[in-house]
């Protein structure tokens, strides 16, 4: 079996300082990387979250997939993070504009979860494990 040293995830955004702000007040954190073509925040000592502008992808991207640009607006993929209080971060998140998809229930799978997207259309989802 592989061992994966670390694991980044790139969310291609419209805008890279709209969206670097966004996810600087979602997450609580400074991004550790805030350069022209990618912003990324440190979630732990194996993850990290990047923000690439469609066009920066496209750039190497281009001629061999659709243009990211594309998808703008339409569910390209799912954060899901695990934390105490969802409804705080659930109300945090329609502050700062997200898009409400589905309020804070309980979820057959065994969490309590909310979903909403973010300014490109990308899920964010907040959850906490039921107990059992």
């Amino acid at each position: 079996m592989k061992s994966f040293q670390k694991v980044h995830t790139i969310l291609y955004v419209t805008d890279q300082a709209t969206s670097r702000d966004f996810y600087r007040q979602i997450l609580g954190l400074e991004p550790v990387l805030d350069v022209p073509g990618m912003t990324e925040f440190q979630l732990s000592d194996f993850f990290t979250l990047g923000l690439m502008p469609n066009s920066s992808i496209n750039k190497i991207l281009h001629g061999k997939t659709p243009d990211p640009a594309s998808g703008t607006g339409i569910p390209r993929c799912e954060l899901y993070l695990y934390l105490d209080d969802i409804e705080a971060e659930f109300q945090k998140a329609v502050n700062l504009n997200a898009e409400i998809v589905s309020a804070p229930s309980d979820r057959d799978w065994g969490d309590r979860a909310c979903y909403l997207a973010d300014p490109d259309g990308h899920i964010i989802a907040f959850a906490k494990k039921l107990k059992t």
